[in-house]
């Protein structure tokens, strides 16, 4: 079956694998409403759910979509989804998991976003957010750890991901360079033998968890195709630049709307590492070429970002809803920011669709490479020690008021300035890490609680 006859049978299992497009909707559903915690904690939930509970892929086959996904500009989690839903269910499959998978945190943000511009500076909605901040970061936390312990697997791999933390953390060292060199040392390691670096073996005893309903072999569907190729990416881009160049010839360079959608198009292709790595390129962008926020205001876009599911980025629907809002032109601001955030979200993710329906089909066919198994295992083990350091970054920024720039023996680091703790969000993130790790709490209970304990303290003049 070629891909074209794929796309116009969404309703039939011709993978053998025996689940039902409906039954995977739900799944997809389900893993978007719980995808909290950045993409540490939705890689982790992903995983939980597809491979150990529903044991539609295989563990090796899970990681190797997550390596090329890791790759790629955009949100990874988003991608891995969309890439593992286009292998159970085709095209249709895809954009059920990669629609899903955004939807529930863009209503969110968007209804966020409202109440920030009508009712920010109230004390229940800057609670709201006080005590969801402090709740993130255990529950980032716990997902650093699940996702490490999946992934680093001997002593070479924890290496690199220590490295890659020092890296990043000390050194500022760019994050595409940290993949390229952790692509270099996985094929070097391959190429010497070095065990440490051979890919896990294909079949059901790569997983753990049992053979999966997929199995090992490739879908046909899932073979790559130059005429398929040629379609989803005309497709696609017509999806993605159809509206930007419209804005352009209808309003113009100098309208906001177009700048949005030009800026953010931009944004999609050179956005790798995820939200934390693009943060202060778009805050800066944001703040002073455009004038769409304020200084600050992209810590409290974040902070909507990391307490509501789905991908980090969404983020920049904030940015875009913000910067309609204050130049609106004939429009109502509150419509005119709505459009805005809807038009950033647009632009944003529809590449994301691009870069899966059209790499994956050869990604699955490299599957049993060994030297690129090798380089893809150690991008991953990099990517965990970059996850930490975001983590850190975010922890930082939450607990301390001020931080201090240091440089020693050639490492730059940005240390708290202890007098600048913030006791009460230290006190919540203690009580939140202690619920998650000794009283295994899940995750919605966490941030409900925490959430509730900020309005409180908020209310209470401590916060």
């Amino acid at each position: 079956m070629t891909q074209a006859d794929s796309a116009n049978a969404p309703g039939v299992d011709t993978a053998g694998h025996g689940v039902s497009l409906g039954e995977a909707t739900r799944v997809w559903a389900r893993i978007a409403v719980l995808s909290f915690g950045g993409p540490a904690g939705q890689i982790a939930m992903m995983h939980r759910i597809v491979v150990d509970e529903k044991k539609w892929i295989g563990e090796e086959r899970f990681l190797h979509a997550l390596n090329y996904c890791m790759l790629l500009p955009g949100p990874e989690a988003q991608q891995l989804a969309v890439y593992i839903g286009w292998l159970m269910h085709r095209t249709v499959g895809g954009l059920i998991a990669g629609v899903l998978f955004v939807l529930p945190g863009a209503l969110a943000i968007m209804v966020l976003s409202l109440l920030y511009a009508t009712l920010g500076n109230t004390g229940p909605v800057q609670g709201l957010f006080f005590g969801l901040k402090a709740a993130v970061l255990a529950v980032v936390l716990e997902a650093v750890v699940r996702v490490g312990r999946r992934t680093l697997k001997n002593g070479a791999m924890v290496a690199l991901s220590a490295a890659a933390f020092l890296a990043i953390f000390a050194f500022n060292v760019p994050f595409p360079l940290i993949i390229l060199t952790a692509a270099l040392i996985g094929l070097g390691g391959a190429r010497l033998g070095v065990s440490a670096f051979r890919p896990m073996p294909h079949g059901p005893a790569a997983s753990t968890h049992g053979s999966s309903l997929l199995g090992e072999e490739t879908p046909d569907h899932a073979r790559p195709s130059t005429a398929w190729s040629l379609r989803v990416g005309a497709v696609c881009l017509a999806l993605w630049l159809g509206p930007v160049l419209a804005l352009l010839l209808t309003l113009g360079p100098d309208n906001t709307f177009t700048g949005i959608a030009v800026f953010f198009s931009k944004m999609a292709v050179v956005t790798f590492g995820g939200a934390y790595a693009v943060l202060a390129y778009v805050a800066q962008q944001a703040v002073e070429t455009y004038g769409w926020l304020h200084p600050g205001e992209m810590l409290d876009g974040l902070g909507m970002a990391e307490t509501t599911p789905g991908p980090l980025i969404m983020v920049v629907q904030f940015v875009g809803f913000l910067g309609a809002l204050r130049d609106p032109g004939a429009l109502p601001p509150l419509l005119a920011g709505a459009l805005g955030g809807l038009l950033t979200t647009w632009v944003t993710f529809v590449p994301c669709f691009l870069w899966i329906f059209l790499g994956a089909p050869y990604v699955e066919a490299l599957r049993g490479n060994r030297m690129l198994g090798a380089a893809l295992s150690a991008i991953t083990a990099a990517v965990v020690g970059v996850i930490l350091n975001l983590a850190l970054w975010f922890a930082l920024h939450t607990l301390f008021a001020r931080l201090e720039p240091v440089s020693v023996a050639g490492m730059s680091l940005d240390l708290p300035v202890l007098a600048s703790v913030n006791l009460p969000a230290l006190a919540l993130t203690v009580a939140a890490v202690l619920a998650v790790f000794r009283f295994k709490a899940g995750m919605l209970p966490t941030l409900g609680a925490c959430a509730l304990a900020g309005v409180a303290l908020r209310m209470a003049g401590v916060a």
